[in-house]
């Protein structure tokens, strides 16, 4: 790293011998390097200075670096890279907070070269929030997707949970596309609820000719067909308990036989599970084996509902109609402003699955390029209903919930959020005075 570059970095860490030595590090390979010894001192001077990335301990004399990190993102700062440094034992603490947005953690002992080129990467551009979103532009899917990256040739058995129709298969799939080796792998998916105690355990582990009436051959279950790739076992909480125990046991061996056969047949894969239900909620009850639980949930990736991430509602809507033109090979459909206004304000009960069956029962019965909202739903809720309002007070106020989307879509980054909406900065302000619309911290 050359002096000319004089990247800014801002090193928070109570020990002095790591610290000391660090920032003289750092000073040599040309980085202007800004070195806090607590937490406090690093809570009031981020908001308020630039850098271009922070290298925080997790452990600190008077606040953790957790709370460090979850209190400047409460308060709206907008932060650069946020890479932590972890000790041993602190590897879920720094999990917890790749899914809050941290770019990144190193642990205790480290490699100095190694840490620079962590910092290097991220602080000159390689961040994973840089990257274009698979999943959404909204902060919770964005982490996400930090998280995916960091887990994706790792191997580890994922458990992803959330409502029904949010998405956890797309999910999977992207878990399994981003993998080093996955255009040679196969990604197969089979819902656990979808079929009884009998059929699920010869479609899982397969079954010899004659095991059973009908089997007038042998066939290979999806522990099989995945071989080498990712099996994804959607509604895991509605496997029975007998086919729990054949389960555990499948992943303990890494070994599966088929009904009616007597001979093992490995299996290498990785094993992806979801579920809408609160498994640790079931195990406490009994309907769910805790030896299972701990086996399947090595890590956990939640998905939010769409309710509470409204900025991906019209950037996931325009992405559906993109795929429904290019299915049809026509022009593509339009919203109205009226109904992007109507689709904000929906909560959505359906999760991503009800947007997209939405769309095409709108797409059908509309013969315009420009979607109405009377043909989006079946019934229009009666909180949606038109109002007595005038348009300039509609106009206004969906242009201030929109650049408020925005401006939480850039983490409150006003000029990444000025050229996302296609205005300049300085109109951007002026519309955010006009509006009230408080961002708190410095860029």
């Amino acid at each position: 790293m050359t002096a000319s570059a004089k990247l800014r970095l801002c090193l928070i860490e109570d020990d002095e011998i790591v610290g000391d030595a660090l920032a003289e590090r750092f000073e040599l390979e040309g980085y202007d390097c800004t070195w806090f010894r607590t937490g406090r001192e690093a809570l009031l001077a981020l908001p308020r200075r630039r850098f271009d990335l922070v290298l925080s301990d997790i452990r600190l004399p008077d606040m953790s670096g957790e709370q460090l990190y979850a209190t400047l993102l409460d308060e709206a700062v907008a932060l650069p890279p946020y890479l932590f440094i972890t000790g041993y034992g602190e590897i879920d603490q720094a999990v917890r907070l790749l899914k809050l947005g941290a770019a990144d953690y190193i642990k205790k002992p480290f490699d100095i070269e190694v840490l620079l080129k962590k910092i290097g990467d991220l602080a000159t551009g390689g961040a994973p929030s840089k990257i274009e979103p698979c999943l959404g532009i909204s902060p919770a899917m964005r982490a996400l997707e930090t998280l995916i990256d960091r887990i994706k040739d790792s191997g580890s058995n994922v458990l992803i949970t959330g409502e029904s129709g949010v998405g956890k298969e797309m999910v999977a799939s992207e878990l399994h596309r981003r993998g080093s080796k996955a255009a040679d792998r196969p990604f197969v998916a089979v819902n656990c609820g979808a079929f009884a105690a009998g059929l699920l355990e010869a479609e899982l582990f397969g079954y010899e000719k004659g095991a059973f009436t009908g089997a007038a051959r042998a066939h290979k279950g999806v522990f099989e067909q995945a071989e080498g790739g990712t099996l994804f076992l959607d509604e895991i909480g509605d496997m029975p308990p007998a086919m729990q125990i054949r389960l555990l046991r499948a992943i303990q061996d890494r070994r599966i036989t088929h009904v009616g056969g007597e001979t093992a047949i490995p299996v290498s894969l990785r094993l992806v599970c979801a579920t809408h239900r609160d498994l640790k909620q079931m195990v406490e009850g009994g309907d769910f084996r805790e030896d299972l639980y701990y086996r399947i949930n090595v890590v956990h990736l939640h998905v939010p509902p769409l309710r509470e991430r409204k900025e991906d509602i019209l950037w996931l809507a325009r992405h559906f109609l993109e795929a429904e033109a290019a299915q049809r090979r026509g022009a593509m459909r339009t919203l109205s402003s009226k109904l992007e206004r109507f689709m904000l304000d929906y909560p959505w009960p359906g999760n991503v699955r009800e947007l997209k069956h939405a769309l095409e029962r709108v797409c059908v019965l509309s013969a315009g390029g420009k979607l109405p909202p009377e043909l989006m739903f079946d019934e229009m809720p009666v909180k949606l209903a038109p109002t007595d309002e005038t348009l300039a007070v509609c106009l206004a106020d969906y242009e201030k919930q929109y650049i408020v989307r925005v401006l939480n879509a850039h983490n409150g980054h006003a000029t990444r959020a000025a050229e996302a909406l296609g205005i300049s900065r300085k109109n951007l302000w002026e519309k955010m005075k006009r509006y009230g619309i408080q961002r708190k911290g410095d860029e």
